[in-house]
């Protein structure tokens, strides 16, 4: 209620409360004095006297608070400055009330009371702001959850930081840590100074949310080591530049983050402008996704509700992935009929079951096991599920008669040399001989890059990394990728539908491929870094070599042979390629499922070797710090 009607009067009410509390303080400070000094004549003659001296005084008070601006200030900005101002006041009225009552009155007052009175005046009007002030921060922060704060140097910088948060409503600051033994233990702004061995201690005691690095002048490179050094504490941690250099060019030009420009990673212009929509093929019809909470699945489902399909059915085995989707998507279209089933691709009665019961007209197979090195640990399950699983699908939906079927690729699938990669290729050998034989079902592919953004691609590792202070790990000085970002790679998928024949592999003219060296020093740069090297040992972030991973290629490619065909979209091509035929894959893929049966790693890898062109290893290089 005090809170409420604090903040609900105007600025007139406000000033006038504040100079009638404090002309109504200087009455008690007379009294009290007058009370309390010894020798004060109380008697009727003197009576009229001294109510003359508390008039002057009282009126003397308003004037020179109305001069000083004292009932304008906020209370939650009242400090040393305006403490002054109250000093000079009760000193004024010290001169005031002497000099009046001599010169004017012809009788002087006791002077001891008049010094007392200006005391007393100075003590109650200080206390009063700040118990008030202290109240209404008390009252307004009441269930108000605050940003907990440890500052990291406790010198200029921080104790101004300090001194500026604490009247701020969403941030509070609990500590300073400071290296220098001297200010250890001591008390400054209200906050104790503590040796950097307290962090963990202090993050749990104060439960602590972000650690702010109040150190301008320090080296970039002792930034970035207390940054790491303080990552495994669960805190964010920031580093905050001097307040005198946010108003100087300086500031812009060491704190500046400049994003690396979308062009600079892709190698290319975006094309998400220049790939068209499909709302056409998509409207009204009974779509299913598999992997639908991954990141490709997840935003082809966002891309088709703008079609308005008929029926979305979203098919995913993590229950935290489909919950998430299947809540964006009934937010971003409540009207939309959307089905989220929790079940895995390799089981057959389900995807069977599913198919049949929703009348499914297209699949959009985007379900795999994606990241090389796991794939690479846990071969027989990567088989099972890239493989195996995408056969269960397929072969379901040409059963149930499904239109039109468009596996998700990706260029390791071209001459692989990763369990990964053969994976995805014997999935495209798998669409490709169905499509063959199919008389109904359209089956094709689309085969890309790296998509940018995409959970555990490069770009956010590199980013996480810099944020850390690095290093920046690099498998290879040479090693290069494609690029693309996920509103190309989905509106691909997507326009392959419209375009496919059977037996299609469509691939996106992606440009150049983009040098992984390149793209690291270009986010430490543009993160307001620099690169140390054997050029510039000073630098901030190392970009440290540590050696292609198992089944890791150097160089990517998009094509198996060389035979492109056009498309409707001049940058979209169709790549017509090569595949077993219908004897030698059966005979490949019953020797491939009795090595996942048997989980006889061995035996799967020689299947691989004699079933998939793949490419030679690359010489691994020693791992090295820089560059």
């Amino acid at each position: 209620m005090f809170y409420h009607l604090v903040a609900t009067l105007r600025p007139s009410h406000r000033y006038a409360v504040f100079l009638a509390l404090d002309v109504l303080l200087l009455a008690v400070a007379w009294f009290l004095a007058h009370t309390l000094t010894p020798g004060a004549d109380w008697s009727a003659d003197a009576a009229d006297i001294r109510f003359w001296d508390l008039g002057l005084l009282l009126a003397a008070t308003g004037l020179l608070n109305v001069v000083l601006g004292l009932p304008r200030v906020r209370l939650n900005s009242y400090a040393g400055r305006d403490m002054l101002a109250s000093a000079f006041v009760a000193m004024a009225l010290m001169v005031i009330g002497l000099a009046a009552s001599r010169l004017l009155q012809g009788h002087a007052a006791h002077p001891g009371a008049l010094v007392i009175t200006g005391l007393i005046y100075l003590i109650l009007t200080v206390t009063a702001r700040l118990v008030l002030r202290a109240a209404l921060l008390r009252i307004q922060r009441r269930g108000t959850p605050r940003l907990r704060v440890l500052i990291y140097g406790a010198g200029q910088t921080g104790q101004q930081l300090a001194a500026a948060l604490t009247t701020d409503d969403a941030v509070m600051p609990v500590a300073f840590v400071d290296d220098e033994p001297r200010l250890q233990s001591l008390q400054i702004g209200g906050l104790r100074v503590h040796k950097p061995d307290d962090i963990a201690q202090l993050v749990a005691q104060h439960n602590v949310q972000r650690i702010v690095l109040a150190m301008p002048s320090a080296p970039a490179a002792t930034r970035a080591a207390i940054t790491r050094r303080l990552t495994d504490l669960g805190c964010e941690v920031h580093a905050l530049p001097s307040f005198a250099d946010l108003v100087t060019n300086d500031a812009r030009t060491l704190y500046e983050s400049r994003p690396v420009g979308l062009s600079d990673l892709l190698g290319r212009d975006g094309l998400e402008d220049q790939l068209p929509g499909v709302n056409e093929t998509y409207a009204g019809r009974r779509i299913l996704v598999t992997g639908a909470g991954g990141s490709i699945g997840s935003e082809l489902c966002r891309q088709l509700i703008r079609s308005r399909p008929g029926h979305l059915v979203l098919l995913d085995h993590s229950e935290i992935a489909l919950f998430d989707i299947d809540r964006e998507l009934r937010a971003l279209a409540p009207d939309l009929t959307i089905t989220p089933i929790l079940g895995s691709i390799n089981d057959k009665a389900l995807v069977t079951v599913l198919m049949q019961a929703k009348k499914i007209d297209i699949v959009l197979h985007a379900a795999a096991y994606k990241h090389v090195p796991m794939v690479e640990a846990n071969a027989i399950e990567g088989m099972r599920n890239n493989v195996i699983g995408t056969r269960t699908v397929a072969n379901a939906a040409r059963d149930a008669g499904v239109e039109r079927f468009i596996l998700v690729s990706t260029d390791k699938a071209v001459r692989p040399t990763s369990v990964m990669g053969a994976s995805k290729r014997f999935a495209e050998m798998i669409i490709q001989d169905m499509a063959t034989r199919s008389t109904k079902t359209r089956f094709s592919m689309v085969r890309f890059g790296n998509v940018i953004g995409s959970s555990g691609s490069v770009i956010p590792l590199f980013a996480e990394q810099i944020a850390r202070g690095g290093p920046v790990t690099l498998t290879h000085p040479e090693v290069t990728r494609y690029f693309m970002t996920i509103p190309e790679a989905t509106r691909l998928v997507l326009l392959a539908g419209t375009f496919a024949r059977g037996g299609d592999v469509f691939v996106l003219d992606m440009g150049k491929p983009v040098a992984m060296r390149d793209v690291a020093r270009k986010m430490i740069e543009g993160s307001g870094h620099t690169v140390r090297d054997a050029e510039n040992p000073q630098g901030d972030i190392e970009i440290r070599i540590t050696g292609l991973r198992p089944g890791e290629k150097l160089h990517e490619e998009l094509l198996i042979g060389s035979d492109m065909l056009t498309t409707p979209h001049p940058r979209i091509l169709r790549a017509q390629e090569g595949h077993l035929s219908e004897i030698e894959l059966a005979k490949a893929l019953r020797s491939l499922s009795e090595a996942i049966e048997t989980r006889d790693v061995a035996l799967l890898r020689s299947i691989l070797t004699q079933w998939i062109e793949q490419t030679e290893p690359v010489e691994p290089v020693e791992a090295t710090v820089n560059e």
